[in-house]
């Protein structure tokens, strides 16, 4: 292929460019890790949730769900605690 001064410089730059983009790719993939889940949902608990987010939205249905979670847990806590 037979290219210009221009063309190469152009060439050049988009190549630069990829392996910018490459490197990016390659930190983000390195720095990745595995989605696990705490807790499997019933089907029904999800669709619960679901239709709670559609009436509430996503941010209080969150809020609340965790303040559930944390108070039941906390009294949990307590209680394994007063045992010992």
């Amino acid at each position: 292929m037979k290219l210009n001064d221009e063309e190469k410089k152009q060439l050049s730059t988009a190549i630069d460019n990829m392996n910018d983009a490459l490197d990016v790719f390659i930190e983000l993939y390195n720095e990745s890790e595995e989605d696990v889940s705490i807790i499997e949902f019933e089907d029904q608990t999800i669709k619960a949730i679901k239709r709670a987010v559609d009436a509430y939205g996503k941010e209080a249905v969150s809020k609340k769900i965790n303040t559930i979670i944390t108070e039941i847990f906390s009294f949990l806590a307590e209680t394994k605690g007063s045992k010992s």
